[in-house]
C-alpha cells in the first residue's frame, strides 16, 4: 500500500504544481517524487523482486536465479531505476509546443506500461522460487470445511 499512497501524493504534488508553478510547490514535487521513488525502488527491488541481498552467492541478487545470465538482472534493476524516474520530465517540462506535449504524455505513459510488465517477470519469479522453495506449491487447495458422504 505504501508504493500506492507515495505515489499518489507525489502525483498530487505534480498536479497541483502543473497550476500553481512557484518556487514552494517545486520544492513539494522534489521531495514527494523524491521520497516516493526511492521507496518504490526499495520494494521494487527487495520485496517483490527479492534482490539487492549482499549475502548472496549471487552479488546483489539473490540465491536462486532463473535467468542463466546474471547480468540481465543488473541491467533490469538499473532500467526499473530510469523508468522510476521518467517523473522528471514533468517537472523540467521538455515540450516546445501542444502537439509534443501530447507526444511526450504518450510515450511516458508508453514507458510505464513497460516498466509495469518488467516488474511482473520479475515479481512472478520471485513468487515462483519463494513457493516452490518453501514447498507451497499444490495440486489442490484444502477446503476449509470436512467434506461428508452422501450416499447415506
Amino acid at each position: 500500500m505504501g508504493k500506492y499512497v507515495s505515489a499518489m501524493v507525489a502525483a498530487g504534488a505534480r498536479l497541483t504544481y502543473a497550476t500553481q508553478s512557484n518556487e514552494l510547490w517545486f520544492s513539494v514535487v522534489l521531495v514527494t517524487s523524491v521520497v516516493a521513488t526511492i521507496y518504490q525502488l526499495y520494494w521494487d527491488f527487495v520485496k517483490d523482486w527479492g534482490v539487492l541481498n549482499p549475502k548472496s552467492k549471487n552479488p546483489w541478487l539473490r540465491d536462486d536465479l532463473i535467468l542463466k545470465k546474471r547480468s540481465v538482472y543488473y541491467l533490469s534493476i538499473a532500467l526499473n531505476v530510469v523508468l522510476r524516474v521518467a517523473w522528471i520530465e514533468s517537472i523540467m517540462r521538455f515540450r516546445i509546443n501542444p502537439v509534443q506535449t501530447h507526444l511526450v504524455d504518450f510515450f511516458l505513459a508508453s514507458l510505464e506500461v513497460i516498466r509495469r510488465g518488467h516488474w511482473n517477470f520479475y515479481r512472478l519469479e520471485n513468487e515462483h522460487l519463494n513457493n516452490v522453495g518453501k514447498f507451497r506449491a499444490v495440486k489442490a487447495v484444502p477446503l476449509p470445511f470436512r467434506e461428508t458422504d452422501s450416499d447415506g
